[in-house]
């Protein structure tokens, strides 16, 4: 079916053009048989390579062995899988039958997926074989759950996916949802505290991959793309799922944690066009003079997770020679509603909104600020999610109206483009005037002896809140109250006065989610 945009009032934003009976698996995965890309790779993993004819058969028959277990509409399947063709066959197989996948994050704990099991009422799992030890425990007492499906190895005295795979039928006619059918739940990453459920409808995946993956990022038929941000994360999602799959590209998948040598090996070997990642990563890269430099044969990096420093930006284009295009996303609006340009990027800010998207920056009364003022981030659009499940005043004060409230802190330079501030919760009033730890972190990342900062604020003796710093120093570098206080001064003379750390711990490592956020509340309580 072709996707085509209707462009609405001046004051609205454009929305797709979708049938009310509309299955999201029927553009993304059955189009392509039709379009004449059965013979094309849509997949390479670590068994090989997955043309497009090969997941259209997988899908249905993912589809149908999970129908098979008695599963009925609506109800939610729990994906616990690395990034393997396992993901793309499960997820879409239970969106075309009309069920409900939960993707959740393959690093959590035992006690992580025994609440969100519960949380999600999930009627089966599928985990992968290499998680079962970890999962196992968190089994018992579930209410809900009736099945557990084990993928790329032994199930013990579970069933095997490609067992049930094999049996299952490989044709399947989409389940009858509408465009408004919750299609999927995505897990909030907890950088603030604990994840909530956030539902998403079959419209949102066709909605993000057209106004900015091909509208922004400029995807096409061609490209080879490698998301190091995984699958079940929403930027991942849609960078290695629903943007390649929408304009009939090729995804390379990496089922092991992207470690620099692990992600610049993806990049050697494969040599994909677009690459994206997330700034830790980035980060982590330049550090490793393993990594080396010079071409990748890239035309497009892409960051987002968390605001891109500058200083990472700039250094990554000088070593690889391609720009890098920094986002701001969220799990409640799907992926990215603010954005660089390829070819206009202005390190230091997360550029303009993406077309079909408005913003707006607001004050504690929810009045426009100036420009140059900082406030809180609003955003409108056509993939902001329904809701959180099973929450609803966290749902009221997010989702007002069209408009969905960030928590993140921005100001507005004189040429229109958004610069980052800081999460809400994150801002530090100093002297009566607003400091943002990002910015003192990006200072400090200016400075060649650091890796890694984050800024939270401690009481001083007059109980006064001040700025502290965590810093990880790069390798070889000896930590000592002389490069203390030489960062200090490094900071003092980049930034305004009152905005320099007062103290600095170094440490080992930042406290982070698995998407590569910093959880600056564990070190304010740490």
């Amino acid at each position: 079916m072709p996707v085509s945009m209707l462009h609405a009032p001046a004051d609205a934003f454009p929305a797709l053009d979708l049938p009310r009976a509309y299955n999201a698996a029927t553009w993304f995965i059955d189009r392509h048989l039709a379009e004449g890309r059965g013979g094309k790779a849509a997949y390479v993993d670590r068994q090989g390579h997955h043309t497009y004819a090969a997941l259209s058969e997988r899908v249905n028959r993912a589809g149908n062995a999970l129908l098979g277990l008695g599963l009925e509409m609506e109800q939610r399947v729990a994906l616990i899988l690395p990034d393997t063709i396992d993901f793309p066959a499960v997820f879409w197989g239970a969106v075309k039958a009309g069920l409900v996948p939960v993707p959740l994050n393959t690093l959590l704990t035992t006690e992580d997926y025994a609440t969100l099991l519960a949380d999600s009422r999930a009627r089966a799992l599928v985990v992968d074989a290499s998680l079962l030890d970890r999962v196992a425990p968190a089994l018992d007492g579930q209410a809900f759950l009736r099945s557990v499906v084990v993928a790329g190895g032994s199930g013990g005295p579970h069933p095997v996916l490609d067992s049930l795979m094999a049996a299952a039928s490989p044709k399947l006619a989409p389940a009858p949802t509408t465009a408004d059918d919750v299609a999927f739940w995505l897990y909030s990453s907890g950088s603030t505290g604990a994840p909530k459920g956030v539902m998403h409808l079959h419209r949102h995946l066709v909605a993000t991959a057209e106004l900015f993956g091909r509208g922004v990022l400029g995807f096409r038929e061609d490209d080879v793309v490698y998301s190091a941000a995984k699958l079940f994360f929403a930027y991942g999602l849609g960078n290695g799922m629903s943007f390649p799959l929408h304009v009939g590209a090729t995804t390379v998948l990496l089922a092991e944690r992207p470690t620099p040598d692990a992600v610049m090996g993806v990049l050697a070997r494969h040599r994909p066009t677009v690459f994206c990642g997330v700034p830790t990563l980035l980060g982590s890269i330049l550090a490793d003079p393993a990594s080396g430099g010079g071409d990748l044969g890239l035309r497009l990096a892409v960051s987002a997770g968390e605001a891109l420093p500058e200083e990472i930006g700039r250094r990554w284009e000088q070593r690889f020679g391609v720009e890098v295009v920094d986002g701001l996303g969220s799990t409640e609006m799907l992926h990215i509603f603010l954005s660089n340009r390829p070819g206009q990027v202005r390190y230091g800010t997360t550029g303009v909104a993406v077309p079909g998207y408005d913003l707006r920056i607001v004050d504690e009364a929810g009045q426009d600020v100036r420009r140059g003022e900082v406030g809180e981030l609003l955003v409108r659009g056509p993939t902001a999610a329904q809701a959180y499940w099973n929450r609803r005043e966290q749902s009221l004060r997010t989702f007002r109206g069209e408009w969905t409230h960030t928590g993140d802190k921005y100001w507005q330079t004189v040429e229109g483009h958004y610069v980052y501030a800081g999460r809400a919760d994150d801002m530090l009033k100093v002297g009566g005037i607003w400091v943002s730890p990002f910015e003192v972190e990006n200072a400090l990342l200016g400075h060649e002896a650091v890796h890694e900062a984050a800024i939270v604020g401690q009481a001083d003796a007059d109980g006064m809140i001040k700025p502290k710093a965590y810093v990880v120093l790069m390798p070889g570098v000896a930590a000592g109250p002389e490069l203390a206080a030489e960062l200090k001064s490094f900071v003092k003379g980049r930034l305004a006065p009152y905005k320099y750390p007062r103290w600095i711990s170094f440490v080992d490592e930042l406290p982070k989610t698995a998407t590569g956020k910093i959880q600056r509340f564990r070190l304010r309580v740490g």
